[in-house]
């Protein structure tokens, strides 16, 4: 079982926490644990996976937090991800495990053309996509696309040869 907890700042995400327990462990023991290390950060909602059913959901709310299945699956959250620690709107830590297991997410396409980014068969991605899904939730996903009012009328007054692309930005 692994948690990650991250603030914001500006528009940057910072990394505050993360906790790992590897088996051997008592799933209710840790379900205690990462539901006071929430409430030590004010916390009252975690989000995850739908790994073990409803089992999180109750064992979570049974300690005063409340569990919300994560919208994305964890492929789309390390496709977002990339040009957020690109742009380096990102804290991490300093974690051995979360470096490696960064580094070793692969990109496979399925036959039908489908991209998918995973761990490597037999290796574990726990960690990064704790931190991947508390990054999103804190900085959201890119961020909306401004256009300065009147630029599209400027650049169809413009001969084709001479528009310009390059005045719009996003926000943040």
């Amino acid at each position: 079982m692994t948690i990650a907890v991250a603030h914001a700042d500006g528009d940057r995400a910072v990394l505050d926490a993360i906790r790992e327990r590897r088996p051997p462990f008592s799933p209710d023991d840790v379900a205690i644990e990462f539901s006071a290390m929430l409430k030590a950060y004010r916390i009252g909602e975690v989000h995850g996976d739908r790994y073990a059913g409803e089992w999180p959901r109750e064992r979570f709310s049974a300690h005063g937090i409340r569990y919300v299945v994560a919208e994305k699956p964890k492929s789309d959250i390390y496709r977002d991800l990339l040009p957020v620690l690109n742009a380096h709107r990102a804290e991490l830590l300093d974690v051995p495990r979360l470096s490696s297991q960064l580094c070793a997410l692969e990109r496979r396409t399925a036959r039908g053309g489908r991209d998918s980014i995973d761990h490597p068969p037999g290796a574990h991605d726990d960690i990064a996509n704790a931190v991947g899904g508390v990054i999103q939730r804190v900085i959201g996903g890119p961020k909306p696309l401004i256009i300065p009012p009147g630029f599209v009328e400027a650049i169809r007054s413009q001969p084709p040869s001479r528009r310009s692309w390059g005045r719009f930005h996003r926000v943040g």
